[in-house]
C-alpha cells in the first residue's frame, strides 16, 4: 500500500511497504529550466551523503528528481528524548555525538542538524540530508552543532543541559574536536551580537 505520510516545502515523502520515497517537488516559482537543474542536484547529492553514512536510510534506488530508501520505522527523537530515563538519554545523547564526531570525521555537513532529523529505533539513525554538502572547514562544522544546541534548548528546554553536555561528551572523538569547540564559541558570540543589535 502507497501513501503519503509528509509534504515538505522540498519534498513529499511516499511510504511504499518497507520503502520510502523522497520525491522533489516542482517549484512552481522559479523558471522551469533552473527548477530542473536544482532539484536534479540536490537529489544527486543527497544520495552521495545518504551513501557514504552508515546511521542513515540505505538508499535502494534513485532517479532525477526521486530517492526510493529503506523507511527507518522508529521514533523521532524530538518525540522521545525528554521522557527517557536520565541513564537512557545520556546514552542516547552521547551517540548523537559520536555519530556527529563521525559525519565530520569523513568532511560531511547535515544542514538541518536538529532531534526532528534523527530517529531512534535499535540504534540513533540520521534523515533528511537535503540541506547537506561537503565541507573541511571548522566554521561548517560549528554551525552544525550550533544548529542542534539551538534545538535542544528550544524543544528540549527541560533536558537541555544534560542532553547537550552528553553530545559533547561523544563528540570528543572527532579528531577536530578542539577546533571544532573554538569555532564554535565563535560562531556563539556572533549570535549573541546579533541578538543585541535587534
Amino acid at each position: 500500500m502507497t501513501r503519503i505520510i509528509q509534504r515538505g516545502a522540498e519534498a513529499v515523502l511516499i511510504l511504499n511497504k518497507n520503502n520510502l520515497i523522497k520525491q522533489r517537488v516542482e517549484k512552481h516559482y522559479r523558471l522551469k529550466e533552473i527548477d530542473i537543474v536544482l532539484r536534479k542536484r540536490r537529489t544527486k547529492k543527497e544520495v552521495k551523503l545518504l551513501n557514504k553514512i552508515d546511521f542513515s536510510p540505505k538508499v535502494i534506488k534513485s532517479s532525477e528528481f526521486d530517492i526510493e530508501m529503506e523507511f527507518i520505522d522508529g521514533d523521532l527523537i524530538k518525540d522521545v528524548v525528554d521522557s527517557l530515563s536520565k541513564k537512557e538519554r545520556k546514552k542516547v545523547c552521547v551517540e548523537i555525538g559520536k555519530k556527529i564526531a563521525e559525519m565530520h570525521d569523513k568532511n560531511i555537513i547535515h544542514g538541518d542538524l536538529t532531534t526532528s532529523n534523527m530517529i531512534l529505533k535499535d540504534k540513533v539513525y540520521f534523515i533528511d540530508f537535503g540541506l547537506g554538502f561537503v565541507s573541511r572547514r571548522f566554521e561548517d562544522k560549528a554551525v552544525d552543532i550550533h544548529l542542534l544546541r539551538q534545538a535542544f534548548e528550544s524543544k528540549h528546554y527541560r533536558t537541555y543541559d544534560e542532553c547537550f553536555k552528553a553530545v559533547l561528551e561523544g563528540y570528543k572523538q572527532s579528531k577536530n574536536f578542539k577546533d571544532v569547540m573554538k569555532q564554535l564559541e565563535k560562531v556563539e558570540l556572533r549570535g549573541r551580537y546579533k541578538g543585541k543589535n535587534k
